[in-house]
């Protein structure tokens, strides 16, 4: 296990909203996909998040607002794309409680989630993101479940991102992380095979930080998040500040693996 991360000087998050949040982005279309954008346009900086297969939940929302104005040094303009194009994965459908929802669930990895097809449309989203806003120099990824294997996939040779975090991550996949070429956090729930994740941070050859949320659910910073548990509201903040300060450590204005 990785020291801690936390500074305590990098991030105001501010009070977690249980229930009915209010988002303060927008939906824009971009690069031919919705998405969320929310944080300032003048931002020189930015994240990609990549939410879980359930879309877009107000959980996922909150968090990605917290990771564009909490960090009192560095401002982030936070993008999430629709990658399922308005047909994600319905959450009563995880985890499976019957071979229909298995079937389901199933057929979603196959087709609409299939991580592979994703992640090969991150290359084009990212330069349609600079054309958006043109102030941007800097890249960072955030995925969660389903999108921590896009991080995976796409954090090797060539990538447009500085460092990645991945959040309780889907399909952790030990021969992934040899491929990893940038500084990479990983927050694992105990829901994780606690083995693969222990053999993914070993391939790991960057500047890493691993820890387990040992009392969390697979999804707890995101769909499945229940926020009116006081403990998992307190370990969604924290987990929130763990990337907020490993991205405060790792996007700097300078440096490769930041344009295209």
């Amino acid at each position: 296990m990785a020291p801690h991360v936390h500074s305590a000087a990098c991030c105001s998050i501010p009070p977690i909203v249980s229930k009915g949040y209010q988002a303060k982005g927008e939906y824009k279309t971009i690069g031919g996909l919705k998405n969320y954008v929310t944080g300032p346009p003048t931002a020189t900086k930015a994240i990609l998040y990549i939410f879980d297969i359930f879309g877009y939940f107000e959980q996922s929302l909150q968090g990605a607002d917290i990771l564009s104005t909490s960090d009192k040094d560095n401002s982030y303009q936070v993008f999430i794309p629709d990658l399922f194009e308005g047909k994600p994965a319905d959450i009563s459908w995880y985890p499976p409680e019957t071979p229909e929802q298995g079937e389901k669930l199933g057929n979603f990895f196959q087709t609409t989630g299939a991580p592979g097809a994703a992640a090969a449309r991150i290359p084009a989203l990212i330069k349609a993101y600079k054309e958006f806003n043109p102030n941007i120099e800097v890249w960072g990824v955030v995925g969660f479940c389903w999108g921590g294997k896009i991080v995976s996939l796409t954090s090797g040779k060539d990538t447009p991102f500085k460092a990645a975090v991945e959040c309780h991550p889907a399909m952790v996949d030990p021969a992934d992380a040899e491929g990893i070429t940038i500084p990479l956090a990983l927050l694992a729930s105990k829901d994780e095979p606690a083995e693969d994740v222990k053999a993914f941070e070993g391939k790991l050859k960057v500047d890493k930080y691993v820890e387990t949320f040992g009392d969390q659910i697979h999804g707890f910073m995101a769909a499945r998040s229940d926020l009116s548990d006081e403990r998992v509201k307190a370990e969604y903040e924290r987990g929130y500040k763990t990337v907020l300060e490993f991205f405060s450590k790792h996007l700097s204005n300078s440096g490769t693996g930041s344009r295209l």
